[in-house]
């Protein structure tokens, strides 16, 4: 049953324990993202060996041993750990200290999904549950002081492969690039994400292909112009792309930070003026290079009836991912914001790590030079 997932995400969002069961395992979890002295300490009154649990990311960051296929790994932790040694141990650039580590069981890496999948930060403490202690656990389960949840739940929750969005409502908003333009704003199935889709003109008079630009939320580039990255000037210059094509549509993704979430976001900033790029900033917090996905944005254009595209991008696995979707590409268009002292490294990341199309944008050069 998805939904007491559903609820356990809420749970850990709100600093609260999860008890994550599973067929052989069984763990108290709480996410380090707002962990509290209370909270650590009503673990240890129900559990023992306390423990961090952290992505394969966050292991490979920290350089520990991760033989054969990746897999999550569960730290061991001391008697006198506190929430703030806890936080140091899942960000720091270079943690301290000898670290003991095993794979993460089931229900361990299960919290750990959840907190992955709800943008905190993708580190929970774990600790097994006490047998002297079963019926206090019992009791606060059976008041709500703490939420049980299967593993097999979570991974209903996490793992959904097809993504359902519905339309919610719509309004024409006239935009400084483009008059035309209409909102529609869509909320995926799980009640989770919302997303919208800018449509530019009349759909009758669309051009064939039509101009669509996917593109991620980016609070600090789209909305304040930040330096740090090509964002704001890409969202406006497709507009405006839009706009002298007679038509197109941009789908505005909820996935800020390629799918971190702002909170995270904000952390690989941090790590990035320590001297990391992007992606590996990203893993030392515990994610992948690109943790995006696409599906919203395919089934978002299928309901507004969109079939033949000549998408906006310069990323390939963003065109892949569309066309794997089942979208005719009729043809790519590059899109470019201007290189300055701020970007260089990050768009550079872009290119080396993620194999961006940007050498155009490169070989331009940082304005004024």
């Amino acid at each position: 049953m998805v939904h007491k997932a559903e609820r356990g995400l809420f749970e850990l969002r709100q600093g609260r324990a999860l008890y994550v069961t599973d067929p052989g395992s069984s763990a108290l979890v709480a996410a380090v993202e707002g962990l509290t002295v209370d909270r650590l300490e009503q673990l240890r009154e129900l559990g023992m060996d306390l423990r961090v649990v952290v992505t394969h990311h966050r292991g490979h960051a920290m350089g520990l041993p991760n033989g054969g296929p990746p897999r999550h790994l569960s730290i061991a932790l001391g008697p006198a750990a506190t929430p703030a040694s806890i936080q140091r141990l899942a960000t720091a650039l270079r943690p301290t200290g000898h670290v003991e580590a095993r794979p993460a069981t089931s229900a361990e890496a299960a919290g750990l999904a959840l907190a992955r999948f709800g943008q905190l930060l993708p580190t929970v403490v774990s600790m097994a549950p006490d047998p002297m202690r079963v019926a206090r656990l019992l009791e606060w389960m059976s008041d709500a002081t703490v939420l049980d949840v299967s593993a097999t739940e979570v991974e209903a929750l996490v793992t959904t492969h097809a993504i359902e969005v519905t339309h919610v409502a719509e309004a024409t908003v006239p935009l400084r690039d483009a008059e035309s333009a209409r909102f529609i704003f869509f909320r995926e199935g799980n009640g989770f994400v919302q997303h919208v889709a800018i449509t530019i003109g009349e759909r009758a008079e669309w051009p064939d292909p039509l101009p669509v630009r996917v593109h991620s939320a980016c609070l600090t580039g789209d909305i304040f112009g930040s330096l740090r990255c090509d964002c704001g000037e890409q969202l406006h210059g497709c507009l405006s792309y839009f706009a002298e094509r007679g038509g197109g549509v941009l789908v505005y993704l909820a996935q800020e930070g390629r799918g971190i979430g702002l909170g995270n976001k904000l952390r690989a900033y941090a790590l990035q003026q320590e001297g990391l790029d992007t992606v590996d900033a990203d893993g030392t917090l515990g994610f992948g290079a690109d943790e995006r996905r696409y599906d919203a944005a395919v089934a978002i254009l299928r309901h507004l009836g969109v079939e033949r595209v000549q998408l906006l991008t310069n990323n390939p696995d963003k065109l892949h991912a569309v066309q794997e979707a089942g979208m005719t590409v009729v043809d790519r268009k590059p899109l470019h914001g201007r290189l300055n002292p701020h970007n260089a490294r990050y768009v550079h990341a872009k290119v080396h790590r993620s194999g961006h199309w940007l050498m155009d944008m490169i070989n331009r050069g940082i304005a004024g030079d």
